[in-house]
């Protein structure tokens, strides 16, 4: 600000000196800043980072074991009165576990033992690696469905029930590694692909998807098609119907899809009676099994469950296929999977720790579901996630801790081991209108909306992702969503903005002056700012020429005098975080250009990167060190001291 006070003392030859001897120093300071980290350091360092801060050996063992298994850190400080909260938040999670877990595995094309240890075996480790507080872990709708549609195309599950089932296991195997790989390397980023509103339309699409599915169930019908797009699913209804429909089934289903719908009602508008909707599947099983049982109706066409094989986790290490000739696709099927598990499971653990108001680790919650998942796959487990349907009734429920999750594990498998044969005549047409009374929450039709008024571009991913599902298959779905916010991001990227800056009045910020029309240009100045974290192949060249253009159209609307055309660019790269050789091509060429036509070329704030890469070409040497200053305001004092000193020698 010194600039701008009226000379008192008499000396201000000495003051201007003392400035540029200030200014100078700051420039060094820049230019001579070491070199950045090497891309293996910082690899390294993000491997270290994921599971100690501690620099002293005696501390580092401590502190990676508390990182690798947060339950060493919370453990100490639970107390017995928490337990109480979690026991009954288990209890209940429990109730709605069961029959879900049941649910899911038909709809994983599984045997209903799966869903079941699927419930058993993730909660426990996750338990132990995981670090939200209120998360449920078991099987989901939407990765069982993806698992349906996507399986099948390399295994027939009617033809050969045996190697479907071990391709599972395998695909889960796979799921589980690259969970593991994302959050030991720092990979969360890969997640992100999948943006907010691909998975609003992804949801609402395989929402409708599984809920039609449930229409063999609900009928009663024994041939259906393998497909799961909804004209195929419609047809294959409409010519099954006619032949196969046993009214029973259907009449039994509707009855208690009524009463949970009715539950869930009654559970939204009354908060403490949150644990009616949670244990109203449990109640419509041992109802509707115990009319099958006692009315003989599984005499009268109505479909039943039959045997569940119960007991412990078998383990399933010898029934990986690693040497199949479909190893490669369940490598891609189980990325695919591990990708939407994790969304589903992350987005769902930062919601609820945002209203208890603690941080979420994701490349933690990546490595615990990425090694429950490896366990899972070594004990017959289908691919596990966080459920949103029954994290919201572990809240609800008053947990505490994840200890609910260890308690529901522990109910599951007692099930498992005693209460399996008494699920023989529990009928099909019940599991199905349980999973149908949980598909309601997959549609927000009102965060679609409100998508579409925000961002355009981001309802086509939605959209895009809800016709893909919903008319072709999931992972068409997961394509298209993926290329529409990928194009997005691409077309950001590849024509980033370049904004003109000018000086606020009375201080030394500067802003656009189309968002801000009281900033003031300086004349014989431009001054504008790359809105790009990248400055590479895909947008240099276009960069180079806007920057061009920007400089002739601003000198012809200035009127054709020596002191009004531009005489100096000022190229402000505060956001351009990193830079490539056709970068550094371009910045060397628009240099040339300028220089041709008499204008110097000055350079604020090079980032670590940039400035480095830029030393390494020898670019700074032909811009000249003295061209490169730290920020816009020490530019434009130097840049209006040098044009005025080249103005007075002409004179």
């Amino acid at each position: 600000m010194a600039s701008y006070l009226p000379n008192t003392t008499g000396d201000q030859p000495q003051q201007q000196d003392l400035e540029d001897s200030s200014r100078t120093e700051r420039a060094q300071w820049l230019i001579n800043s070491p070199e950045p980290p090497s891309l293996w350091r910082e690899l390294v360092g993000a491997v270290k980072g994921s599971f100690s801060t501690s620099t002293t050996k005696g501390k580092r063992a401590i502190s990676f074991f508390q990182a690798l298994f947060p339950i060493l850190s919370w453990g100490k400080t639970y107390k017995a009165s928490m337990f109480k909260d979690d026991l009954m938040a288990g209890l209940t999670l429990a109730s709605l576990s069961i029959p879900q877990s049941i649910g899911y595995a038909n709809i994983a094309r599984l045997e209903p033992q799966y869903g079941l240890y699927t419930s058993v075996v993730p909660p426990l480790i996750y338990a132990l690696m995981g670090s939200s507080r209120e998360i449920a872990i078991g099987p989901v709708a939407v990765v069982s469905m993806l698992l349906s549609s996507m399986v099948p195309t390399l295994v027939d599950p009617a033809a050969d029930p045996i190697g479907y089932t071990r391709l599972v296991f395998t695909v889960t195997f796979f799921a589980g590694t690259f969970q593991a790989i994302f959050g030991l390397f720092r990979l969360g980023f890969l997640v992100d692909f999948l943006s907010h509103a691909a998975i609003v339309g992804f949801m609402a699409g395989a929402a409708i998807v599984i809920g039609l599915q449930q229409l063999k169930g609900l009928f009663g019908l024994s041939h259906f098609t393998n497909k799961t797009d909804v004209v195929s699913v419609l047809t294959s209804v409409s010519k099954s119907v006619p032949h196969e429909w046993y009214p029973l089934n259907f009449v039994l289903g509707c009855s208690f899809l009524t009463f949970l719908l009715v539950a869930r009602f009654i559970g939204r508008r009354n908060k403490k009676l949150f644990w009616f909707p949670a244990i109203a599947p449990l109640l419509s099983v041992i109802l509707s099994t115990l009319i099958v049982y006692l009315t003989k109706a599984d005499k009268h066409g109505v479909k039943i469950v039959k045997h569940i094989k119960g007991g412990l986790n078998p383990s399933s290490v010898h029934q990986l296929q690693f040497n199949s000739p479909h190893v490669a696709e369940a490598a891609k099927i189980g990325l695919i999977s591990a990708v939407v598990a994790l969304t589903e499971a992350i987005a769902v653990g930062r919601s609820f720790a945002s209203i208890k108001g603690y941080h979420l680790d994701g490349n933690k919650e990546m490595m615990a579901m990425g090694f429950m998942n490896l366990a899972g796959s070594l004990t017959s487990c289908y691919v596990a996630t966080g459920s949103f349907s029954r994290t919201a009734v572990n809240f609800s429920a008053g947990c505490r801790s994840v200890v609910s999750n260890i308690v529901m594990a522990i109910a599951v498998l007692l099930s498992l081991e005693l209460f399996t044969r008494l699920l023989y005549y529990t009928p099909v047409a019940i599991l199905a209108s349980i999973i149908l009374s949980a598909l309601p929450g997959l549609i927000d039709i009102n965060e679609a909306y409100n998508i579409w008024k925000v961002d355009k571009l981001d309802f086509l991913a939605c959209l895009g992702a809800f016709v893909g599902v919903l008319f072709k298959s999931v992972e068409i779905g997961l394509v298209v969503a993926v290329t529409i916010s990928f194009l997005k991001l691409l077309l950001h990227s590849i024509r980033p903005a370049i904004e003109q800056l000018g000086r606020l009045p009375r201080t030394d910020i500067f802003c656009e002056v189309d968002q801000y029309p009281m900033a003031s240009k300086t004349p014989g100045l431009l001054t504008l700012r790359i809105n790009s974290s990248l400055l590479c192949f895909a947008n240099a060249n276009f960069l180079r020429e806007r920057i061009m253009r920007l400089v002739t159209e601003d000198e012809k609307g200035r009127e054709e005098t020596a002191k009004d055309r531009v005489q100096i660019l000022i190229l402000d790269m505060t956001n351009v975080l990193n830079i490539d050789t056709s970068g550094i091509l371009a910045l060397e060429e628009l240099h040339n250009n300028l220089v041709s036509q008499g204008i110097k070329l000055a350079i604020v704030n090079l980032r670590w990167q940039v400035i480095h890469k830029l030393k390494l070409s020898k670019l700074v040497e032909k811009i000249g060190a003295d061209w490169i200053f730290l920020t816009v305001a020490e530019a434009v004092d130097a840049c209006i001291a040098s044009k005025l000193a080249i103005n007075n020698t002409n004179f």
